[in-house]
């Protein structure tokens, strides 16, 4: 099995930890000075609901690491850790109140009385520095890196965040802080038999709560996609007024524009379509005469895809699929037990993949992402199945 940076933050030792981390907390830094230079030190944005507060997504990157790991007298416990056992004192007093996403609501964020922008600054550099100082010591077991691994994982979330919130607030991304599209092949259908699949995580390492619990799945014979839909399959659609124009698009003198970063830009018609919701993307498929692949389908095809055939392609966009976003049978929470829970309770579906802003450690086949039907700020995608 081919060692991915995926399998490698699942599963690896201290110093690939470290090195995670440390890359983690680069990017981040990046991007904070890209919105400092753009929006000025206060990080002011009008409200949206699709956004938080730049200063408070920063400050709460940090306090995640110190929750569980810094401040936390069960970090070595793993999943045995109780979420709501008394905390150690925190290098920033009354922080809970401020970063605590379960308790302090998402209209809330936005009039707090957050620390400055050199406050945060030093809040994340010493959170930053405490985490490397106690993972040095930590012992090799799955328990004791456990929050390490979730942290790290929840930086990368938040960092791929900022990067689709730089598009919705016209923030112009340097390299190499901005995605980069690539020029899709030809899209093939991957013909597959019927068969059983075991769907869900069933390996060693790290797991989301979500994937856990692994269970046969029957499924009929189907023919998916090799790639994601591109603009140039899924224009047709709009040009025809079966879809609406897609958000950050326009067409001037019969050339269709794509809004990236504040600049208008000729579109790469060979790019996966980005920017798409449910609803856009169950649209083109009523047009075209496909569907959207199950969970199970789209992990089927991405795991096992047959000898000789076109090799499935996927790395391009969040890509929706048709399965509601639900618990596995017998599904516990893991000590961050909001991570699914709201998921759960909304109506959400489940997106596989990864786009171009996810970094290559939270790109694993067996990872749920799941968000709203009508998310179309995400980089989100999809592709299709034949009838």
């Amino acid at each position: 099995m081919d060692i991915t940076p995926a399998i490698a933050a699942r599963t690896g030792r201290r110093d690939v930890l470290a090195a995670g981390i440390r890359a983690a907390r680069q990017r981040t830094l990046g991007l904070l000075d890209t919105y400092v230079a753009k929006l000025g030190e206060e990080l002011r944005v009008p409200y949206s609901a699709q956004l938080n507060p730049p200063l408070w997504e920063v400050g709460h990157v940090a306090w995640f690491y110190d929750v569980w790991l810094a401040r936390s007298r069960q970090r070595r416990l793993g999943l045995a850790c109780d979420p709501d056992h008394e905390r150690l004192p925190g290098r920033l007093a009354g922080a809970d109140a401020l970063y605590n996403s379960s308790l302090v609501k998402h209209t809330i964020r936005w009039s707090l009385p957050l620390p400055d922008l050199a406050a945060t600054r030093a809040y994340l550099a010493g959170s930053l520095a405490e985490t490397l100082q106690l993972l040095a010591g930590e012992t090799e077991t799955p328990e004791s890196l456990y929050f390490y691994r979730l942290s790290l994982f929840h930086e990368d979330m938040h960092a791929e965040a900022a990067t689709y919130m730089a598009q919705a607030l016209d923030i112009p991304l340097p390299a190499p802080l901005r995605p980069v599209e690539r020029a899709l092949p030809a899209a093939t259908d991957i013909a597959l038999p019927a068969t059983p699949w075991r769907l869900g995580y069933d390996q060693p390492g790290f797991a989301f709560d979500n994937e856990l619990l692994p269970h046969d799945v029957k499924l009929d014979a189907f023919a998916i996609d090799s790639v994601a839909v591109s603009w140039r399959r899924f224009l047709p659609a709009v040009e025809a007024g079966a879809v609406n124009i897609p958000r950050y698009l326009r067409r001037k003198n019969g050339t269709w524009l794509a809004l990236r970063y504040g600049s208008w830009e000729p579109l790469n018609l060979d790019a996966a379509a980005l920017h798409l919701s449910w609803d856009e993307a169950q649209a083109w498929c009523a047009w075209a005469g496909r569907r959207l692949p199950t969970e199970a389908e789209w992990e089927c095809a991405a795991l096992s895809s047959p000898p000789g055939a076109p090799g499935f392609a996927w790395g391009d966009a969040w890509e929706w699929t048709a399965s509601r976003f639900a618990p596995f049978a017998g599904f516990v929470a893991h000590p961050y037990r909001d991570y699914s829970r709201f998921g759960f309770e909304e109506h959400r579906y489940v997106l596989k993949g990864a786009s171009r802003a996810t970094d290559p450690r939270m790109a694993h086949p067996r990872y749920r992402n799941f968000f709203t039907v009508e998310r179309n700020d995400i980089h989100t995608g999809f592709r299709s199945c034949a009838l």
